[in-house]
């Protein structure tokens, strides 16, 4: 998005202060050295990304691709290239296990390939003790930093590409947010979008605030600017990302509610659907509710974590809300918009949790009838505070408890699923069946998948289409033809 020409940058002199011309200084360094090894190994230098966790990490690698492929990278299928990039994830304990397990693998491919870097960034090297370990065990990793500074990604880069050492840049928080850099989309029909960074709810068992930061929101313009690029580049359909999208605005010098942003960013032309995550229950207005009902755009699937429908567990989670205003709140959306589809979060075997406590949570599953829930054992985060709270509930009992809850949540499911059995709905076409390539499979606005016969011309294309049978989690249709 930014017009600033690689060609015309001057390295010879020093790195301009400004922010993000520093970085397309630096982005010009790094092609030029990038451009030497090419030529010096008589073949291009391939990258790798590969992303660990949440949609929030998904937007980041995209911003890695293109300063990659910026500088003069190609992108490969597999680990074994020039460049790999591990964008890590540490919501729950075993996505660090599984990073540190991969890294023996490069370690091995870096010594058949000397010129190899290999990279970590993401929230697990916010973890001091993480770090800690890499610099002990891991020596043979390049660069390393963290959530709050990948916009730096092109400097640091340059940094490692002329270090013969270990380069580490963590920042324990920022109020910085740059915008203009490059980013790669993996669909060019649809992509997330940024509107605030961090998170202020320190919820009891999550590490997030602790690793993304406080709150920051990115003034309305910006997100409005990129919106607009997106959609003159042929973008449909955009998800607005941040961890509590309903708290947007407060961090701004003119505050802005996230109802009000929405209703601009309906305004753009070329943008038919509007999706956005995560919604928090203590924080969702009856004026977002409002725009959600009126909006021609808005996607009628509302993702609404309710973690447990204990409202003391609630309380102890940190949750900000009781079983009671949870449930009012589900009757209001689906007062104003009857068609919604609703997902949620849900931990199993919290710290003190009861046999009622569970079984109220079972009660609420009951009676909103979720369209699909993620469903988690609760995992001990070190740092948190529920980590240390007395009377952790035994494994065996929260695995009968979640054995429970899966065949609650499925069986709702289902059936919830095939409702609209018989009907036509519009469906966003992303992809050939990788199954059957006489199929392409797509996405309804609630989110539901659909396979149904056609090819890759329909690719980013709204259909509309009869929905013939209901697979469970999906549904089979026949694309219905436009008449005349």
């Amino acid at each position: 998005m930014s017009n600033i020409s690689m060609d015309t940058i001057d390295i010879t002199g020093e790195a301009p202060l400004e922010e993000p011309q520093r970085q397309y200084y630096y982005m010009a360094a790094a092609k030029k050295k990038i451009g030497e090894a090419s030529k010096k190994l008589g073949r291009p230098l391939t990258f790798c990304v590969n992303t660990f966790g949440c949609q929030m990490n998904a937007r980041d690698s995209e911003k890695l691709v293109g300063v990659l492929e910026e500088i003069g990278y190609e992108q490969a299928d597999s680990e074994q290239a020039d460049f790999v990039i591990y964008n890590t994830c540490t919501v729950r304990e075993n996505a660090n296990q599984r990073v540190y397990g991969r890294l023996g693998y490069l370690h091995s491919l870096k010594k058949k390939n000397p010129h190899m870097m290999i990279a970590l960034c993401g929230c697990m090297m916010q973890e001091p003790h993480v770090v800690e370990k890499l610099k002990k065990s891991y020596s043979f990793v390049d660069l390393i930093f963290g959530t709050h500074n990948i916009y730096k990604f092109p400097e640091l880069i340059a940094t490692a590409l002329d270090s013969n050492r270990m380069v580490i840049d963590i920042w324990k928080d920022t109020d910085q947010i740059v915008e203009d850099l490059p980013s790669e989309r993996k669909y060019p029909f649809k992509s997330g979008v940024n509107i605030m960074f961090g998170c202020n709810n320190f919820c009891s068992y999550c590490i997030v605030p602790y690793v993304r930061g406080r709150e920051r929101s990115r003034n309305p313009r910006d997100i409005i600017r990129e919106i607009e690029a997106l959609a003159a580049d042929g973008v449909a359909e955009i998800m607005l990302l941040g961890q509590n999208v309903n708290s947007y605005g407060k961090t701004l010098e003119t505050p802005m509610t996230f109802a009000a942003l929405l209703r601009e960013i309906e305004k753009v032309e070329g943008i038919q659907r509007i999706r956005f995550m995560t919604s928090h229950p203590k924080d969702l207005s009856d004026e977002l509710i409002q725009v959600m009902k009126e909006s021609k755009k808005i996607c009628p699937h509302l993702h609404l974590p309710l973690q447990s429908g204990s409202s003391r567990i609630l309380e102890k989670m940190n949750r900000h809300y009781t079983k009671e205003r949870y449930l009012q709140l589900v009757d209001k959306i689906r007062a104003a918009v009857p068609d919604i589809s609703l997902t949620t979060d849900i931990i199993v075997g919290f710290p003190q949790e009861t046999e009622e406590d569970f079984l109220e949570t079972l009660d609420v599953i009951r009676r909103v009838r979720y369209d699909s829930a993620f469903t988690f054992i609760y995992s001990k985060r070190t740092g948190t505070p529920a980590a240390v709270m007395e009377d952790q509930v035994p494994e065996e009992v929260v695995k009968e408890r979640f054995d429970r809850l899966l065949k609650e949540v499925q069986e709702i499911s289902r059936e919830t699923s095939s409702r609209l059995t018989g009907t036509v709905q519009e469906v966003l076409v992303e992809e050939v069946n990788e199954h059957d390539n006489s199929l392409v499979t797509g996405r309804m606005g609630n989110n539901l998948l659909v396979h149904f016969p056609g090819d890759a011309s329909m690719i980013g294309k709204l259909c509309r289409v009869s929905l013939d049978e209901c697979k469970g989690f999906y549904y089979m249709g026949t694309a219905i033809k436009d008449e005349g």
